[in-house]
């Protein structure tokens, strides 16, 4: 596996802006737990085919906030994007039930018959799930949608083959550990588990045979 560090490396100035941008928001330094969140990050090892770097992190949702996107890659296809955002509120937020919340967007198109499937959404729910399970993560507070969403082109676009894709939106509490830092890298780790799995990819080591990797999307994009 690589390492997240290395790739995000490349984008340092984001790693600087976005402490900027909290420190801002926050009008202080930075509480010491999100930065030792924020370092776990920066430092985790992710799977090859995941490619990570830092993005602007939204101001309104926490006083504190870091972001990072994704894309799945397989030669120079494109599988799967997502976007991962950890937000932090010393306060303790209550609907959090917590100090720290991390928030995710995760995209892929689909075959037709797939997302016609009606027990598709349930199946890529319980792959976020089985994701933070999968690495021994506790977390609190689950929730989430899951969106199928199907086009179908017409007039001067109807050359265009019809065209399917899921999207997950969900949150969760990562558990805190010792001085109120939850385990981010690992969080990260299964955050990629999951864009993989969406992205048609099998499982990076052993898994569970009941779980269900969906087949090759049709129509990955080039890049």
């Amino acid at each position: 596996m690589a390492a997240a560090q290395g790739r995000l490396s490349d984008g340092a100035d984001g790693m600087d802006d976005a402490k900027d941008t909290a420190q801002g928001r926050a009008g202080g330094a930075l509480p010491p737990a999100f930065r030792a969140a924020v370092d776990a990050l920066r430092a985790a090892r992710v799977r090859p085919q995941v490619e990570v770097e830092p993005t602007p992190a939204p101001q309104r949702l926490a006083p504190h906030a870091y972001a990072l996107e994704a894309v799945v890659v397989d030669g120079e296809q494109e599988l799967a994007d997502g976007r991962l955002v950890l937000l932090h509120d010393p306060a303790r937020h209550d609907a959090w039930q917590g100090t720290f919340r991390l928030v995710t967007l995760v995209r892929a198109e689909l075959e037709a018959e797939m997302a016609a499937d009606p027990l598709l959404p349930e199946v890529c729910w319980s792959w976020l799930t089985g994701a933070l399970q999968g690495r021994g993560l506790g977390y609190g507070e689950p929730s989430g949608t899951i969106t199928r969403a199907s086009s179908h082109y017409f007039g001067g676009l109807a050359e265009r083959p019809a065209a399917s894709q899921i999207e997950i939106r969900a949150s969760w509490t990562p558990r805190e550990g010792m001085g109120g830092v939850p385990d981010t890298a690992a969080h990260l780790a299964a955050w990629c588990d999951l864009l993989a799995q969406v992205g048609g990819l099998p499982p990076a080591g052993p898994g569970d045979a009941s779980v269900v990797t969906l087949p090759q999307r049709r129509g990955p994009q080039s890049r």
